[in-house]
């Protein structure tokens, strides 16, 4: 950046800094908030919300338990004047809450806001005029004493109307475009409209300091709210409030701070929207004083409710990585903070008699805000820990994977986003999971199964394999070492029973077992996990499961061609919308296997397939009728034309048109 030169620093430090607020290190009450969504917020949408939207919006932060909401400019528009009337005259505003306007200093503007307010139950009217060096010299061409001159005269005009307008009003000032004004004079002018109001304790005003255009550091900028706090007269009487903007970026740390220099309230917007860069996000203050251990009084506890309707009034979007109400903010995505989650360390009671907690990787734990520990906290992807997979089986699915199975499905699951280049959502862990470990039945699969007493347990299997069934007989110790002796006779291979584990299912059905059997050959342990009413039916599920991946049974598909002319079959009945989630379904295989398998028959993999069967029907297409080639494209599966007429050329050489042209020469 080359002309960095051309800008020097704006603000104005006080003429005395006492640096007392530094001693501080966290905030130890909450301040008066007032939310200026229905303002400031409404008036940055490309879209300003409608009256019902509004309506609707109040209520939202009436529940949050805002105690102070300004509802808009009402000289502004007519869709604001509105607003104020519907909640005055409807009797809207709650008996706890006071409303808020906001009015420039100019008599017309005034007079018009209080026909709005009149009658109102409680109402703050919010008046600003600006006072920085750039404004006064460029934009009025006036000096200090005109400029405190109109807050003045705007001050009186307040009294008067408040005096006689019917209602319960308060009063706030705001230098506005402090951030480019002398310190020592923004208090000057704001003494002068004090003198004028002159407050009590009973009857407070406010006096609010706007980072209109954040120009300083947060530092700098609460160093100037300390020094105003000691310099306002009538100060026991004046509640001091602060607006940041979000220009540099520091919105948050410039209110943080300056609630440590002695802020009493803070006007700011969920989730920071606000003209411009945006204001000051009250939910990450909020938040942040919560993760302290200070009770905001506002009600985030369900953020994702309270998000979800934001962004369907105002048409924003709230950002993944958004403090606490983020869609990504609870997800740990890389291998040892994803375990310490799934471990149950992101929150662990350290059992000490003052309750406290430790947090190693999160601020506040999801639950109190109303977020669960599922696949909003844990994704994965490729660098994924081994837990966190299993932690959403456990969480959401209620699979209790043995310690000894994690790694490998873990490693499933890595493989898939590795080889996809993409994020797997819980439902997908699922699908993948019961594809590879619970149905996988690619070569066979135990239609009947009896047991009778003898030397040892006897068993009967009835498999079935290749399109044929097969009685065999075999003993053992107990029912699942005779399946496994069985199986063994039957298919020539030997193996060891490793590892089995159980568990009553805990989501859904409660009578359902769930069995996890491991085998371990040539020192790999193969898995497979069984689901039944029946605890038996449940174990030698999982038993088949597992010998069904052995490379010594998989090796028996190699001799039948039935399988893959039934899955060619299936692609090119339903090539418009065919998935290998649907393969995978339709046929019991998992989708590595699947794709391994039909590349190895067909010579072409499961999109080469697919894109073959395609461009044969829109070949036909061009050739045996008159259809647009858009439509053709679109029958053929293809909803980018452009897409389809690359494929096309690269296939057979020459454009669709070009092709129909020369089948009819």
């Amino acid at each position: 950046m080359e002309n960095y030169q051309k800008y020097e620093r704006q603000y104005f430090m006080p003429p005395v800094c006492s640096y007392d607020w530094v001693k501080k290190d966290y905030i130890d009450h909450p301040p008066i908030w007032c939310s200026v969504d229905l303002r400031d917020g409404n008036q940055a949408l490309i879209e300003p919300m409608s009256l019902e939207e509004k309506l609707e919006f109040f209520t939202m932060l009436v529940k949050l338990g805002f105690k102070e909401i300004e509802i808009g400019f009402p000289a502004a528009s007519e869709t604001e004047f509105e607003f104020a009337r519907t909640l005055i005259d409807k009797h809207m505003i709650p008996d706890d809450v006071t409303v808020q306007v906001l009015t420039q200093a100019r008599e017309h503007i005034i007079k018009r806001t209080f026909e709005a307010v009149k009658g109102a139950p409680r109402a703050i009217v919010h008046l600003y005029n600006s006072t920085s060096v750039a404004q006064r010299e460029q934009v009025f061409g006036k000096d200090k004493a005109e400029i405190k001159k109109i807050a003045v005269e705007g001050a009186k005009l307040l009294d008067k109307l408040a005096k006689e307008t019917s209602g319960n009003f308060a009063f706030e000032y705001s230098p506005e475009s402090f951030p480019g004004t002398e310190v020592d004079y923004a208090v000057e002018v704001c003494n002068a409209v004090l003198d004028v109001w002159k407050p009590t304790q009973d009857h407070k005003v406010i006096i609010n300091i706007p980072t209109t255009v954040e120009i300083a550091m947060p530092h700098v900028f609460a160093t100037q709210v300390e020094y105003i706090s000691r310099s306002l007269k009538y100060r026991d009487a004046v509640t001091l409030s602060l607006h940041p903007h979000n220009d540099r970026g520091t919105g948050v740390s410039d209110a943080e701070l300056g609630l440590l220099a002695g802020a009493d309230r803070i006007e700011g917007t969920l989730f920071g929207n606000g003209e411009r860069t945006g204001n000051v996000d009250i939910v990450t203050l909020a938040v942040n004083m919560f993760s302290h251990g200070v009770d905001p009084k506002l009600d985030f506890s369900h953020i994702q409710e309270v998000g979800e309707t934001y962004e369907r009034l105002t048409r924003m979007q709230i950002y993944e990585r958004q403090p606490y109400a983020g869609a990504l903010v609870f997800t740990a995505f890389s291998g040892s903070h994803q375990d310490a989650i799934a471990k149950g360390f992101s929150w662990r009671n350290e059992g000490k008699d003052n309750g406290m907690w430790t947090v190693p990787y999160l601020p506040v734990d999801p639950k109190d805000l109303g977020r669960e520990y599922d696949g909003d906290v844990i994704r994965i992807n490729s660098q994924s820990g081994k837990g966190g997979v299993s932690f959403i089986l456990k969480s959401k699915y209620g699979l209790t994977i043995p310690k000894e199975m994690q790694a490998d499905v873990s490693y499933t699951m890595k493989d898939i986003s590795d080889r996809e280049h993409a994020e797997l959502t819980p439902d997908r862990i699922r699908d993948e999971f019961v594809a590879k470990y619970v149905n996988n039945h690619s070569v066979f699969q135990v239609n009947e199964c009896h047991f009778r007493q003898g030397d040892g347990i006897l068993t009967e299997l009835t498999i079935l394999q290749g399109g044929k069934e097969h009685v065999i007989e075999a003993s053992g110790n107990g029912r699942l070492d005779a399946v496994s002796n069985a199986l063994k006779s039957f298919f020539d291979v030997t193996y060891e029973l490793s590892s089995y584990e159980e568990h009553a299912l805990t989501r859904g059905s409660s009578s359902r077992a769930i069995t996890y059997v491991g085998i371990t050959k040539d020192g790999k342990t193969y898995w497979g996990v069984g689901n039944d009413e029946d605890i038996i039916r449940s174990s030698v599920n999982a038993l088949c499961v597992a010998v069904n991946q052995l490379e010594q049974v998989q090796n028996l598909l190699d001799g039948s061609d039935d399988r893959i002319n039934a899955i060619l079959t299936y692609i090119q009945d339903n090539y418009l919308s065919v998935t290998l989630d649907d393969l995978s379904r339709q046929f019991y295989l998992s989708k590595p296997y699947l794709s391994k398998y039909i590349k190895d028959k067909s010579g072409k993999t499961f999109g080469e397939n697919v894109k073959q069967v395609r461009l044969k029907k829109a070949s036909s297409l061009l050739r045996n009728g008159n259809m647009k080639v858009e439509k053709v494209a679109e029958a053929s599966g293809y909803q980018n034309v452009e897409h389809f007429n690359r494929l096309f050329k690269k296939k057979y050489g020459m454009t669709p048109v070009q092709y129909r042209t020369s089948a009819r020469t």
